[in-house]
């Protein structure tokens, strides 16, 4: 035998090599084939169906309150002529001040304490059932420019602005506690120099009160014992305004029957 020659046990069989590679060529393609995601990976998230969302509708802003009805009308009685203080009486306060009547103004200067008048004619003038309207601004000072006494039925009480040191607001008195201490009392920043509208409605049920078109005041009467606060001020009644160490000025001064 030539040494060369490979016995033919051993030499390659070709329908052995080509199944070897056929098996190789297989597991390659199964080893390249992405394995099937795992129950509740990222595909399964992706399938999932998204919750749905319910959105609240937005709640309907609160009403405002009523503004006040217009000053506009034929019904309105002046009550101030803007020239004189014809009507009107100085009222008789302890060391009061000067009352006087500029540019349609009624100014009452600051005093020792209360300055004020008082409406003369009142005997035609309604008790309940009415309006009265006035501007006021404080021209200097730092106390209530502005206290408007008015009749409430057989009773009598005062509007305050800017009591107790500039900022009070309320009525004196309901059930013998004022403006500071009752129902009614709030509190607001009053600048010199500035004309307020002040409206006070007296009804047999109601009394109302508004500065500009905020409603300052609104107590039933019903069972409520009104009167005004003990001291001088009760010289202001039925019908007055008056301020407190302070010089506040007054103008159109309006009532009307309702």
């Amino acid at each position: 035998m030539n040494p060369r020659q490979v016995p033919k046990s051993r030499q390659a069989d070709p329908g052995l090599f080509w199944l070897s590679a056929l098996s190789l060529l297989l597991a390659g393609c199964a080893a390249s084939k992405p394995a099937a995601p795992a129950a509740g990976g990222p595909a399964a998230a992706e399938n999932r169906a998204t919750p749905e969302v319910v959105v609240a509708a937005p709640r309907p802003a609160p009403e405002p309150p009523p503004a006040p009805p217009p000053t506009d009308g034929a019904r309105w009685v002046t009550l101030f002529d803007g020239s004189s203080l014809e009507g009107w009486r100085v009222t008789d306060f302890a060391g009061h001040g000067d009352v006087e009547v500029e540019k349609g103004q009624m100014i009452l200067r600051m005093g020792a304490m209360l300055t004020g008048v008082n409406l003369v004619a009142t005997n035609d003038l309604p008790t309940t059932n009415y309006e009265l309207a006035l501007e006021a601004a404080k021209l200097e000072g730092s106390d209530f420019f502005c206290a408007l006494t008015f009749p409430v039925g057989d009773s009598c009480c005062s509007f305050l602005l800017g009591g107790w040191g500039g900022g009070v607001v309320g009525i004196s008195s309901i059930d013998s506690n004022d403006a500071s201490l009752n129902e009614t009392t709030k509190y607001m920043d009053f600048e010199k120099d500035r004309w307020y509208p002040v409206r006070v409605r007296v009804t047999p049920a109601k009394l109302e009160a508004w500065i500009g078109d905020k409603q300052m005041v609104d107590v039933l009467l019903e069972g409520k014992r009104i009167s005004v606060r003990p001291g001088e001020i009760e010289l202001s009644q039925p019908w007055g305004i008056a301020a407190w160490q302070t010089t506040g000025a007054i103008r159109n001064v309006r009532l009307r029957r309702l």
